[in-house]
């Protein structure tokens, strides 16, 4: 129903900058928007997310102040600003959606790898 795709994963040195992409292809309209990381021999953690009807966000402490989380309505696309980059923040970065109505998050991409070196 919904599909995910993330995009502008890479290498980056530490104190550097990225932005991660997610396109959807489904009605985003009453959806939350969220990133998620996992990084080698850890369980996923929640990064950030955004409810897109209002706007509003979330963030994980470790990220707060370094990451910024967004999104586009013309284009279906939410964003991760993601400056100040350390070695920890290294991991797979998912793009997911979950109705506004759920806890679930039920829709996931298939991740962006960003390596951060130091």
């Amino acid at each position: 129903q919904v599909q995910l795709v993330e995009s502008g994963g890479g290498l980056v040195q530490a104190g550097g900058s990225l932005r991660l992409s997610c396109a959807a292809s489904g009605r985003t309209f009453n959806w939350y928007l969220g990133w998620f990381r996992q990084a080698p021999g850890k369980e996923r953690e929640f990064v950030a997310a955004v409810r897109w009807i209002s706007g509003s966000t979330s963030y994980a402490d470790s990220v707060k102040g370094r990451f910024t989380i967004s999104r586009d309505n013309a284009k279906n696309t939410v964003y991760l600003q993601m400056n100040s980059l350390k070695a920890e923040d290294t991991a797979v970065y998912y793009c997911a959606a979950r109705r506004s109505s759920e806890v679930t998050y039920e829709y996931w991409g298939q991740g962006t790898q960003v390596t951060v070196s130091s």
